[in-house]
């Protein structure tokens, strides 16, 4: 839909950033993909209920993490030990990765970065329309913020050229029920669809999009798997799902694959793979839509699985493709922008496990960095 993959171009001054953003792909001449060849870096979400930060790192060529800085988000996290928002994306990079939108539970607010490599500039802050933000999705101009609290909702924004996220008129939808757990929102790469995940209820729901960025009727795929939690779309359009699978159950997790028809419906590719791990809730695809990997906090590894044209997914090896130290419990996951490293947000440990991806996708520890409090409550991560 061209409506939304209109350029979007921001400058900031104060960091010498002239990006270009698009729907449809990442500008390989802009000023910032230059100055990133080789290396990037890895944002993190403290969560704090007093003093929310996004703590950045400096990535190096060979994928190892230095801390470069600690930024405000002038916003209050929901506190908590471990896991506490329950949900994928409170870190969000724009698709050409010089925005990144971060979530404040605690205040109701969504709060806006200029990025340039690991250097971040607090742009602007909105409230979320509702209560306890915990994801964010973006495709061009559009953004819309899940709320998990209360009601349970989603509520659109326009990102104008100064950053600004500015309410959309009529854009809050509900989800099925109060107390649903939103977990996870994403838009489908053709900007047709926004999809979002149900944890509580096990349910998908659907949105169409207007063309003026509003939303269609929700449809609703009731139940397809145990454990909903997490959704993320390949580029050519397919939904990779991650379920926690049922409860009590040991190595009961799995991931499956979708397909979005012009309705809204999904019809499964791959229904219900095992992981071979506990705890799946979070996924990550790679850039060019060959591998997605799973994070299984309930087993602290990471399973791979290779994506075919078709949307099927294959286990890496023996599916378990990566560890993490016993303990580490290791939530969200990003794939770095260049598609050749690895990183989880280890809550018990409090560090990041960095892994390096092998040609044949199998994943290689480059061990841990950081120093972050232990089981602390810090949700969030996000890689460039």
């Amino acid at each position: 839909m061209n409506r939304f993959v209109c350029p979007l171009i921001l400058s900031f001054a104060a960091m010498g950033i002239s990006a270009v953003s698009s729907s449809a792909q990442i500008a390989s001449a802009s000023p910032f993909a230059q100055q990133t060849k080789g290396r990037g870096a890895v944002f993190v979400m403290t969560n704090d209920s007093r003093k929310n930060e996004v703590i950045a790192y400096d990535r190096a060529a060979n994928g190892y993490l230095t801390e470069a800085g600690r930024y405000d988000t002038e916003g209050r996290g929901s506190g908590g030990i471990t896991d506490p928002l329950e949900a994928q994306g409170a870190l969000t990079l724009s698709q050409d990765h010089s925005i990144l939108f971060a979530v404040n539970a605690g205040s109701g607010s969504i709060s806006v970065f200029g990025v340039r490599r690991s250097n971040l500039v607090l742009v602007s802050k909105a409230p979320s329309g509702g209560s306890q933000p915990v994801a964010v999705a973006q495709l061009g101009n559009l953004v819309y913020v899940l709320n998990s609290g209360g009601a349970g909702s989603v509520v659109g924004f326009r990102l104008d050229l100064g950053a600004q996220l500015r309410p959309i008129k009529n854009s809050t939808a509900f989800l099925t029920a109060n107390v649903t757990g939103g977990a996870s929102i994403a838009f489908s790469p053709d900007g047709r669809f926004l999809l979002v995940t149900e944890r509580l209820a096990d349910n998908i729901d659907a949105f169409r999009v207007n063309p003026d960025g509003t939303l269609g009727p929700i449809v609703v795929d009731a139940k397809p798997a145990s454990g909903i939690f997490s959704l993320s779309f390949t580029p050519d359009g397919k939904a990779i799902v991650s379920e926690t699978g049922v409860a009590g159950r040991d190595n009961a997790s799995a991931v499956s694959s979708y397909n979005l028809g012009p309705d809204g419906k999904l019809t499964a590719i791959s229904q219900s793979i095992p992981v071979l791990a506990n705890a799946n809730c979070w996924n990550a695809i790679t850039p060019d839509g060959r591998y997605v990997y799973t994070s299984n906090a309930g087993s602290d590894s990471i399973s791979g699985f290779a994506i075919g044209k078709d949307g099927s997914l294959t286990p890496l090896g023996s599916t378990v493709v990566g560890n993490n130290p016993a303990g580490s419990t290791n939530l969200d996951i990003a794939v770095s922008a260049d598609g050749k490293y690895v990183y989880t947000i280890n809550s018990s440990a409090g560090n990041i496990g960095m892994f390096r991806i092998e040609e044949n996708g199998i994943l290689t520890s480059l061990g841990q960095a950081g120093d972050l409090p232990k089981s602390s409550g810090f949700n969030g991560i996000a890689a460039l």
